[in-house]
């Protein structure tokens, strides 16, 4: 797995898959767990609870990330602090585990059409981390994540983002890009710049949490979003049916 440029473009197709409470279930209760240890963080630097809970939700809305918010706005020195005591603190081997019929969804992707790549707003550690314990690690060529240690670093859904991962990725031409992401807003980005086949993974009847308070963020959309060709889909084996040209043909 790299995060870097390669040597030249590949003109495979590439499938970018997010990571968290997508590759797994909502219901493992990991951003709910986030959340707590975010929420915690905030009280450490002397915030009430209602202060807490609405800084939090309004870092995550107006930045797309809490340590965004904190970093502009706090005496946060060391965001990797940061990360060590929120995602870097979850007992994830105890929360997600292994699922062989994930794995032989990505096996059936066709390699030689298309490429498979991580497209995260975790930082690094808390992405591989569960890329291992799912054992996709091997199946996932590179990864684009939010580097903590960059100043105003971007993330979803920003349109740099996508732009700097395309350009880890060396891939130019945005129809080649394949996005399936569990928060709409992000895959709505992505489609406004092109990327051509985009899809909203939305389990029905879960919850997540998100900036400290509890609320269906999934199906929620920037006010007066355009309509658009994304797709729904309840389980990622949906995927054999909305994108067929990407697996292997059965012989």
């Amino acid at each position: 797995m790299t995060d870097h440029n390669e040597s030249k473009e590949d003109d495979r197709l590439i499938i970018w898959f997010d990571i968290d409470n997508t590759l797994y279930s909502a219901s493992s209760n990991i951003s709910h767990a986030m959340g707590t240890r975010i929420h915690a963080y905030f009280l450490r630097l002397g915030l009430s609870h209602e202060d807490a809970s609405e800084l939090h939700l309004k870092y995550y809305t107006q930045y797309g990330l809490a340590v965004r918010g904190l970093t502009r706005h706090h005496d946060v020195g060391n965001p990797l602090d940061f990360d060590r005591q929120c995602d870097g603190s979850l007992p994830l081997e105890e929360m997600i585990s292994y699922d062989p019929s994930l794995r032989k969804l990505f096996e059936d992707i066709d390699t030689s059409k298309a490429r498979i790549w991580g497209l995260t707003n975790a930082y690094r550690p808390h992405a591989e981390r569960v890329l291992r314990i799912l054992k996709l690690d091997d199946l996932v060529e590179g990864l684009v994540y939010c580097d903590y240690l960059v100043k105003d670093f971007v993330c979803k859904p920003e349109p740099e983002y996508y732009e700097m991962a395309m350009n880890q990725a060396n891939v130019r031409d945005p129809s080649k890009c394949y996005f399936v992401d569990d928060n709409r807003k992000n895959v709505d980005a992505a489609r406004d710049l092109g990327w051509a086949h985009c899809v909203h993974f939305c389990e029905k009847g879960l919850e997540a949490m998100e900036g400290g308070k509890i609320k269906e963020i999934d199906d929620s959309r920037e006010p007066g979003a355009a309509e658009n060709d994304v797709i729904d889909i309840t389980t990622l084996e949906d995927l054999r049916k909305v994108w067929p040209e990407i697996f292997k043909q059965p012989t």
